[in-house]
């Protein structure tokens, strides 16, 4: 899966795709791989997506991202990833625009709603079956004590 990074628009579903402008990222001194040079370069890309401000969504989109990544915005609705995987700034920019596709994508997806089913006669009387079976194996160790 290869993002355009700096060309265009991110797809995310065959409806929906962001452009790169409503992106904004910063980099930071990275904890990650790097030894020396971590003290000395920003690689860690942040990314930062306001989800209530982008032009690209349409409301129902933008309801569905707002409720299912509730936990991952912040107060403003912006929805913001980091990645200091990598020694990289743009590897780690890359990472970072594939989380968002991931989570978007997984955010937009439909759920089918469930079909409620009953149990067979047959899972029912298997069910009560091993209910018994089990029930009688008890029945039968609770008779014996320990002087017999």
């Amino acid at each position: 899966m290869s993002t355009d990074s700096g060309k265009g628009p991110i797809p995310i579903t065959n409806q929906v795709a962001i452009p790169e402008q409503e992106l904004s990222f910063t980099f930071a001194r990275s904890g990650g791989p790097g030894g020396q040079n971590v003290n000395k370069v920003n690689t860690k890309a942040v990314l930062r997506f306001d989800v209530v401000g982008s032009q690209s969504l349409g409301e129902e989109d933008k309801r569905l991202i707002l409720e299912r990544l509730a936990s991952r915005l912040t107060k403003e609705g912006e929805l913001v990833l980091a990645s200091d995987a990598t020694r990289s700034q743009e590897d780690n920019k890359r990472l970072t625009v594939l989380k968002l596709q991931q989570l978007l994508r997984a955010a937009l997806r439909i759920q089918r709603p469930r079909k409620a089913t009953r149990p067979s006669r047959a899972a029912k009387e298997r069910r009560l079956a091993t209910k018994k079976a089990r029930g009688a194996r008890k029945q039968e160790r609770s008779g014996q004590g320990f002087d017999s």
